[in-house]
């Protein structure tokens, strides 16, 4: 179960997301980040309550930092050590921003 909060801020936009982030919630927060970054120069992902990310989660950040490049940036925060783990791993931490 992934749970996925959105705040905008003028041109900024926060999704936090909590639980889990694989194959069976990947493709709902595609669709989720999709919609949000409409217009915005500034995405910013809060991981403060993800506890397990999956290859197709990866994926969509992935996908969500192209997109967010062509139109501004995205910023990963408050990532779990399990999760930058992960991102250290899979050479994500190279290629995303993470405080």
């Amino acid at each position: 179960m992934l749970s996925i909060n959105k705040e905008t801020s003028g041109e900024s936009q926060v999704v936090a997301l909590g639980g889990r982030l694989d194959t069976t919630t990947a493709q709902e927060l595609e669709g989720a980040i999709k919609e949000a970054i409409e217009g915005k120069t500034e995405l910013i992902i809060d991981m403060k309550e993800l506890e397990y990310i999956s290859s197709a989660g990866l994926r969509v950040l992935l996908s969500a930092h192209k997109a967010m490049s062509r139109q501004g940036s995205m910023v990963v925060k408050n990532a779990s050590e399990a999760v930058k783990e992960i991102f250290e791993v899979t050479g994500f931490s190279d290629i995303l921003t993470i405080e």
